[in-house]
């Protein structure tokens, strides 16, 4: 899976898995995703991990790692990209 497939992946998981009324076309790859940049809280951030983690097969350990690979959808594609090849180095 290539970096663009993985934050259009993430994209639909978002707005399918947080039932958010907009289109991945709305997102915008370098803004954040919560607080002020699609206005999404705690609870939000929670759901989404779960999807992240069980859609890409990718660990999210704590809040720490969390913010930084949730900051925005290219945070969490370069995230999903990096664990991927630190899982499979071949």
């Amino acid at each position: 899976m290539t970096r663009t497939e993985i934050a259009t992946r993430a994209k639909d998981l978002l707005i399918s898995g947080l039932r958010l009324e907009i289109s991945p076309e709305d997102i915008v790859d370098a803004d954040p995703i919560f607080g002020a940049g699609l206005g999404l809280d705690s609870i939000d951030a929670l759901e989404f991990v779960v999807l992240i983690e069980e859609n890409f097969g990718v660990s999210i350990p704590d809040e720490n790692v969390a913010k930084q690979a949730l900051a925005s959808i290219d945070a969490l594609a370069d995230f999903v990209e990096s664990e991927r090849r630190r899982q499979n180095p071949s």
